[in-house]
Protein backbone atom coordinates (compact mmCIF):
# COMPACT_ATOMS: atom_id res chain seq x y z
CA UNK A 1 0.00 0.00 0.00
CA UNK A 2 1.31 3.49 -0.96
CA UNK A 3 0.04 6.24 1.42
CA UNK A 4 0.34 9.92 1.43
CA UNK A 5 -0.63 11.37 4.85
CA UNK A 6 -1.51 15.13 4.34
CA UNK A 7 -2.00 17.72 7.70
CA UNK A 8 -4.77 19.86 7.86
CA UNK A 9 -6.57 17.75 5.23
CA UNK A 10 -9.56 19.79 5.50
CA UNK A 11 -8.11 23.02 4.21
CA UNK A 12 -7.10 25.26 0.77
CA UNK A 13 -4.25 23.08 0.13
CA UNK A 14 -4.93 19.94 1.97
CA UNK A 15 -7.76 18.81 0.71
CA UNK A 16 -6.88 19.91 -3.04
CA UNK A 17 -3.68 17.44 -2.27
CA UNK A 18 -5.83 14.63 -1.02
CA UNK A 19 -8.00 14.38 -4.47
CA UNK A 20 -4.98 14.91 -6.13
CA UNK A 21 -2.96 12.11 -4.34
CA UNK A 22 -6.12 9.87 -4.35
CA UNK A 23 -6.58 9.99 -7.73
CA UNK A 24 -2.72 9.26 -8.92
CA UNK A 25 -3.79 6.30 -6.85
CA UNK A 26 -2.22 6.68 -3.42
CA UNK A 27 -4.66 5.75 -0.17
CA UNK A 28 -4.65 9.09 1.30
CA UNK A 29 -4.40 9.22 5.66
CA UNK A 30 -5.81 12.93 6.54
CA UNK A 31 -5.03 14.87 10.12
CA UNK A 32 -7.32 18.22 10.46
CA UNK A 33 -8.79 18.74 14.23
CA UNK A 34 -10.64 22.32 12.50
CA UNK A 35 -8.78 24.66 14.11
CA UNK A 36 -9.41 26.91 11.18
CA UNK A 37 -12.90 27.30 13.62
CA UNK A 38 -10.79 28.36 16.71
CA UNK A 39 -8.46 30.53 14.83
CA UNK A 40 -11.51 32.92 12.72
CA UNK A 41 -14.27 31.60 13.91
CA UNK A 42 -16.86 29.15 12.63
CA UNK A 43 -17.48 30.85 9.10
CA UNK A 44 -14.26 29.83 8.36
CA UNK A 45 -14.81 26.30 9.71
CA UNK A 46 -13.36 23.33 7.28
CA UNK A 47 -16.39 20.56 8.81
CA UNK A 48 -17.58 20.79 5.38
CA UNK A 49 -14.44 19.71 3.18
CA UNK A 50 -13.94 17.24 5.59
CA UNK A 51 -17.48 15.36 4.92
CA UNK A 52 -16.96 15.77 1.24
CA UNK A 53 -13.44 14.51 1.27
CA UNK A 54 -15.11 11.51 3.05
CA UNK A 55 -18.10 10.66 1.02
CA UNK A 56 -16.48 11.22 -2.53
CA UNK A 57 -12.70 10.19 -1.84
CA UNK A 58 -12.63 6.36 -2.02
CA UNK A 59 -10.45 5.04 0.94
CA UNK A 60 -10.00 8.45 2.32
CA UNK A 61 -9.05 8.09 6.05
CA UNK A 62 -9.43 11.00 8.56
CA UNK A 63 -8.18 11.49 11.85
CA UNK A 64 -9.41 14.22 13.94
CA UNK A 65 -6.03 14.36 15.69
CA UNK A 66 -3.26 17.70 16.83
CA UNK A 67 -0.45 17.58 15.28
CA UNK A 68 1.28 19.12 18.20
CA UNK A 69 0.44 15.76 20.38
CA UNK A 70 4.08 13.35 19.86
CA UNK A 71 1.27 10.54 21.21
CA UNK A 72 -1.01 10.99 18.93
CA UNK A 73 1.01 10.79 16.20
CA UNK A 74 3.36 8.22 16.81
CA UNK A 75 0.42 5.89 17.18
CA UNK A 76 -0.63 6.86 13.48
CA UNK A 77 2.82 6.87 12.53
CA UNK A 78 3.38 3.24 14.08
CA UNK A 79 0.63 2.49 12.85
CA UNK A 80 1.19 3.18 8.71
CA UNK A 81 5.33 3.23 9.07
CA UNK A 82 6.72 2.67 5.57
CA UNK A 83 4.04 2.25 3.75
CA UNK A 84 4.14 6.42 4.11
CA UNK A 85 5.97 6.95 1.17
CA UNK A 86 5.03 10.94 1.53
CA UNK A 87 3.91 13.39 4.23
CA UNK A 88 2.15 16.92 2.82
CA UNK A 89 1.97 19.17 6.27
CA UNK A 90 -0.52 21.77 5.17
CA UNK A 91 -1.40 22.35 8.92
CA UNK A 92 -1.02 25.72 10.23
CA UNK A 93 -2.25 28.60 11.87
CA UNK A 94 -1.74 30.81 8.48
CA UNK A 95 -2.71 34.37 9.72
CA UNK A 96 -0.02 37.15 10.59
CA UNK A 97 -2.40 39.26 12.15
CA UNK A 98 -4.26 36.35 14.80
CA UNK A 99 -0.69 35.28 15.64
CA UNK A 100 -0.27 38.41 18.24
CA UNK A 101 -3.59 37.19 19.98
CA UNK A 102 -2.05 34.27 20.94
CA UNK A 103 1.52 33.89 20.19
CA UNK A 104 2.04 30.35 22.48
CA UNK A 105 -0.96 28.85 20.15
CA UNK A 106 1.01 30.23 17.15
CA UNK A 107 4.37 29.00 17.43
CA UNK A 108 3.80 25.60 18.78
CA UNK A 109 1.11 24.87 16.01
CA UNK A 110 3.85 25.94 13.40
CA UNK A 111 7.16 25.38 14.91
CA UNK A 112 6.39 22.73 17.40
CA UNK A 113 3.89 20.48 15.02
CA UNK A 114 6.40 20.59 12.65
CA UNK A 115 8.99 19.27 14.83
CA UNK A 116 6.92 16.45 16.15
CA UNK A 117 5.89 15.24 12.30
CA UNK A 118 9.59 15.05 11.35
CA UNK A 119 11.05 13.17 14.66
CA UNK A 120 7.81 10.83 13.42
CA UNK A 121 8.95 10.41 9.70
CA UNK A 122 12.43 10.05 10.93
CA UNK A 123 11.44 7.25 13.04
CA UNK A 124 8.94 5.11 11.19
CA UNK A 125 9.64 6.13 7.58
CA UNK A 126 12.69 7.75 6.98
CA UNK A 127 12.65 7.04 3.16
CA UNK A 128 9.14 8.77 3.00
CA UNK A 129 9.05 12.63 0.92
CA UNK A 130 8.51 15.66 3.28
CA UNK A 131 6.61 18.38 1.61
CA UNK A 132 5.80 21.57 3.58
CA UNK A 133 4.07 24.23 3.30
CA UNK A 134 6.09 27.16 4.16
CA UNK A 135 5.25 31.19 2.86
CA UNK A 136 7.28 34.01 1.35
CA UNK A 137 6.65 35.63 5.58
CA UNK A 138 10.03 33.93 6.11
CA UNK A 139 11.54 36.44 4.15
CA UNK A 140 10.18 39.27 6.92
CA UNK A 141 9.74 42.63 5.09
CA UNK A 142 12.64 42.67 3.13
CA UNK A 143 10.67 42.56 -0.07
CA UNK A 144 9.86 46.77 0.75
CA UNK A 145 13.40 47.88 0.97
CA UNK A 146 13.02 46.76 -2.78
CA UNK A 147 13.29 49.83 -5.43
CA UNK A 148 9.52 50.60 -6.14
CA UNK A 149 7.62 52.62 -8.04
CA UNK A 150 3.93 53.65 -7.74
CA UNK A 151 1.33 53.23 -10.96
CA UNK A 152 -2.08 53.97 -11.42
CA UNK A 153 -3.48 50.82 -9.82
CA UNK A 154 -0.36 49.27 -8.01
CA UNK A 155 3.23 49.45 -6.44
CA UNK A 156 5.84 47.75 -9.19
CA UNK A 157 9.65 46.96 -9.00
CA UNK A 158 11.86 50.04 -10.92
CA UNK A 159 11.87 48.33 -14.37
CA UNK A 160 15.80 49.24 -14.20
CA UNK A 161 16.40 46.46 -12.36
CA UNK A 162 16.37 43.57 -14.51
CA UNK A 163 17.39 41.27 -11.47
CA UNK A 164 13.69 41.49 -10.31
CA UNK A 165 11.89 41.06 -13.77
CA UNK A 166 10.60 37.48 -12.70
CA UNK A 167 10.40 38.46 -8.92
CA UNK A 168 12.03 37.52 -5.70
CA UNK A 169 14.34 34.47 -5.89
CA UNK A 170 15.40 32.15 -3.16
CA UNK A 171 18.86 33.90 -2.45
CA UNK A 172 16.47 36.84 -0.49
CA UNK A 173 17.72 36.65 2.95
CA UNK A 174 15.09 35.51 5.46
CA UNK A 175 17.39 37.26 8.26
CA UNK A 176 17.57 41.17 10.11
CA UNK A 177 14.19 42.00 9.11
CA UNK A 178 10.86 42.35 10.84
CA UNK A 179 8.67 38.90 10.33
CA UNK A 180 5.89 39.00 12.12
CA UNK A 181 4.99 36.15 14.85
CA UNK A 182 3.79 34.53 11.98
CA UNK A 183 6.88 34.69 9.99
CA UNK A 184 9.12 33.51 12.85
CA UNK A 185 6.95 30.26 13.68
CA UNK A 186 7.52 29.75 9.85
CA UNK A 187 11.02 30.51 9.64
CA UNK A 188 11.35 28.05 12.65
CA UNK A 189 9.74 25.56 10.86
CA UNK A 190 11.17 25.84 7.55
CA UNK A 191 14.44 25.68 8.68
CA UNK A 192 13.85 22.75 10.68
CA UNK A 193 12.85 21.09 7.59
CA UNK A 194 15.84 21.90 5.99
CA UNK A 195 18.01 20.74 8.81
CA UNK A 196 16.33 17.61 8.54
CA UNK A 197 17.03 17.11 5.29
CA UNK A 198 20.51 17.80 5.29
CA UNK A 199 21.09 16.33 8.86
CA UNK A 200 19.46 12.91 8.15
CA UNK A 201 19.79 12.81 4.24
CA UNK A 202 15.83 13.16 4.27
CA UNK A 203 14.20 13.99 1.14
CA UNK A 204 12.48 17.49 2.28
CA UNK A 205 10.90 20.04 0.15
CA UNK A 206 9.72 23.35 1.76
CA UNK A 207 7.40 25.21 -0.56
CA UNK A 208 7.76 29.48 -0.07
CA UNK A 209 4.20 30.30 -1.06
CA UNK A 210 2.73 33.27 -2.17
CA UNK A 211 -1.31 34.07 -1.86
CA UNK A 212 -2.46 30.05 -1.95
CA UNK A 213 -5.94 30.61 -3.46
CA UNK A 214 -8.71 28.75 -5.16
CA UNK A 215 -12.67 28.12 -4.69
CA UNK A 216 -12.19 25.31 -1.53
CA UNK A 217 -10.65 28.59 0.75
CA UNK A 218 -13.17 29.39 3.56
CA UNK A 219 -12.23 33.06 3.51
CA UNK A 220 -12.18 35.09 6.67
CA UNK A 221 -11.13 38.23 7.39
CA UNK A 222 -7.60 37.51 8.56
CA UNK A 223 -6.93 35.15 5.85
CA UNK A 224 -7.82 34.29 2.55
CA UNK A 225 -7.61 37.26 0.41
CA UNK A 226 -9.24 36.58 -2.79
CA UNK A 227 -11.71 34.49 -1.27
CA UNK A 228 -13.07 36.67 1.52
CA UNK A 229 -12.64 39.71 -0.95
CA UNK A 230 -15.20 38.07 -3.33
CA UNK A 231 -17.12 36.94 -0.06
CA UNK A 232 -17.69 40.18 0.55
CA UNK A 233 -18.45 41.53 -2.68
CA UNK A 234 -20.96 38.92 -3.22
CA UNK A 235 -22.68 39.61 -0.19
CA UNK A 236 -21.90 43.42 0.51
CA UNK A 237 -20.37 42.87 3.22
CA UNK A 238 -18.39 45.52 4.30
CA UNK A 239 -14.13 45.06 3.44
CA UNK A 240 -11.32 47.42 5.04
CA UNK A 241 -7.88 47.86 2.82
CA UNK A 242 -5.03 48.22 5.19
CA UNK A 243 -2.42 50.76 3.72
CA UNK A 244 -0.07 51.24 1.14
CA UNK A 245 -3.24 52.96 -1.16
CA UNK A 246 -4.50 49.68 -1.75
CA UNK A 247 -1.88 49.13 -4.48
CA UNK A 248 0.40 46.14 -2.45
CA UNK A 249 0.49 43.94 -5.02
CA UNK A 250 0.27 39.79 -4.05
CA UNK A 251 0.79 37.09 -6.77
CA UNK A 252 -1.34 34.20 -6.29
CA UNK A 253 -1.11 30.54 -7.18
CA UNK A 254 -4.31 27.93 -7.21
CA UNK A 255 -4.45 25.05 -5.33
CA UNK A 256 -4.36 22.78 -8.11
CA UNK A 257 -0.98 23.83 -9.37
CA UNK A 258 0.60 24.39 -6.20
CA UNK A 259 -0.22 20.79 -5.89
CA UNK A 260 0.71 19.64 -9.14
CA UNK A 261 4.17 21.09 -7.87
CA UNK A 262 4.09 19.15 -4.86
CA UNK A 263 3.50 15.88 -7.26
CA UNK A 264 6.57 16.55 -9.36
CA UNK A 265 8.72 16.84 -6.11
CA UNK A 266 7.23 13.50 -4.65
CA UNK A 267 8.23 12.11 -8.03
CA UNK A 268 11.63 12.81 -7.85
CA UNK A 269 12.59 14.55 -4.44
CA UNK A 270 15.63 16.36 -3.33
CA UNK A 271 17.17 16.89 -0.06
CA UNK A 272 16.56 19.98 2.00
CA UNK A 273 15.05 22.14 -1.67
CA UNK A 274 13.59 25.40 -1.06
CA UNK A 275 11.37 26.62 -3.24
CA UNK A 276 9.81 30.47 -3.69
CA UNK A 277 6.37 29.20 -5.36
CA UNK A 278 3.36 31.14 -6.56
CA UNK A 279 1.61 33.10 -9.36
CA UNK A 280 4.74 34.75 -10.29
CA UNK A 281 4.19 36.85 -13.65
CA UNK A 282 1.79 35.16 -14.52
CA UNK A 283 -0.79 35.02 -11.73
CA UNK A 284 -0.71 38.52 -9.79
CA UNK A 285 -2.96 41.52 -8.71
CA UNK A 286 -3.12 44.77 -6.45
CA UNK A 287 -5.80 44.85 -4.32
CA UNK A 288 -7.37 48.02 -6.17
CA UNK A 289 -6.84 45.41 -9.25
CA UNK A 290 -8.67 42.40 -7.45
CA UNK A 291 -11.48 44.90 -6.27
CA UNK A 292 -12.69 46.06 -9.93
CA UNK A 293 -12.30 42.47 -11.11
CA UNK A 294 -14.62 41.36 -8.12
CA UNK A 295 -16.78 43.85 -9.09
CA UNK A 296 -16.61 42.91 -12.83
CA UNK A 297 -17.83 39.16 -11.97
CA UNK A 298 -20.34 40.24 -9.23
CA UNK A 299 -21.44 42.73 -10.90
CA UNK A 300 -21.71 44.51 -7.47
CA UNK A 301 -19.74 47.43 -5.93
CA UNK A 302 -17.86 46.26 -2.92
CA UNK A 303 -18.80 48.21 0.34
CA UNK A 304 -15.21 48.99 1.28
CA UNK A 305 -13.13 51.58 3.40
CA UNK A 306 -9.30 52.56 3.68
CA UNK A 307 -7.29 52.32 7.01
CA UNK A 308 -4.19 54.44 6.29
CA UNK A 309 -2.37 52.34 8.86
CA UNK A 310 -0.77 49.15 6.83
CA UNK A 311 -0.51 45.70 8.49
CA UNK A 312 2.88 45.31 10.33
CA UNK A 313 5.85 43.46 8.36
CA UNK A 314 3.31 43.33 5.46
CA UNK A 315 4.70 43.34 2.14
CA UNK A 316 4.06 46.24 -0.22
CA UNK A 317 4.92 44.23 -3.34
CA UNK A 318 5.39 40.26 -3.62
CA UNK A 319 5.64 38.40 -6.66
CA UNK A 320 7.73 35.20 -6.27
CA UNK A 321 10.08 33.83 -8.90
CA UNK A 322 9.86 30.40 -9.56
CA UNK A 323 12.10 29.76 -11.95
CA UNK A 324 14.41 27.61 -9.71
CA UNK A 325 11.05 25.28 -9.31
CA UNK A 326 10.59 25.26 -13.29
CA UNK A 327 14.53 24.32 -13.87
CA UNK A 328 14.27 21.46 -11.80
CA UNK A 329 10.93 20.04 -12.89
CA UNK A 330 10.33 21.55 -16.73
CA UNK A 331 7.25 19.72 -16.99
CA UNK A 332 5.59 21.64 -14.60
CA UNK A 333 3.22 24.96 -15.74
CA UNK A 334 0.50 26.89 -14.56
CA UNK A 335 -3.10 25.81 -14.90
CA UNK A 336 -4.67 29.15 -13.22
CA UNK A 337 -4.03 32.69 -13.74
CA UNK A 338 -6.12 35.75 -11.71
CA UNK A 339 -9.10 35.84 -13.70
CA UNK A 340 -9.40 32.07 -13.94
CA UNK A 341 -9.31 31.91 -10.04
CA UNK A 342 -11.73 34.27 -9.55
CA UNK A 343 -14.21 33.38 -11.41
CA UNK A 344 -13.83 29.62 -9.87
CA UNK A 345 -13.96 31.02 -6.40
CA UNK A 346 -17.02 33.46 -7.39
CA UNK A 347 -18.92 30.16 -8.82
CA UNK A 348 -18.27 28.04 -5.54
CA UNK A 349 -19.10 30.58 -3.45
CA UNK A 350 -22.71 31.02 -4.80
CA UNK A 351 -23.28 27.55 -4.19
CA UNK A 352 -22.15 27.70 -0.35
CA UNK A 353 -23.39 31.39 0.45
Amino acid sequence: MEIALVTGSAGLIGSETVRFFANKGLTVVGIDNDMRSTFFGEEASTNWCRDQLEKEVDGYLHYDQDIRSEKDMENIFQKFGKDIRVIIHTAAQPSHDWAVNDPFMDFTVNANGTLVLLEMTRRYCPDAVFIFTSTNKVYGDTPNRLPLVELEKRWEVDSSHCFYEKGIDESMSIDQTKHSLFGASKVAADVLVQEYGRYFEMKTGIFRGGCLTGSGHAGAELHGFLAYLMKCTITEQPYRVYGYKGKQVRDNIHSFDLVNAFWYFYQEPRIAEVYNIGGSRFSNCSMLEAIEKCEQITGNTLNWSYDESNRIGDHIWWIGDVSKFQQHYPGWQFKYNIDDILLEIFEGLKKRI
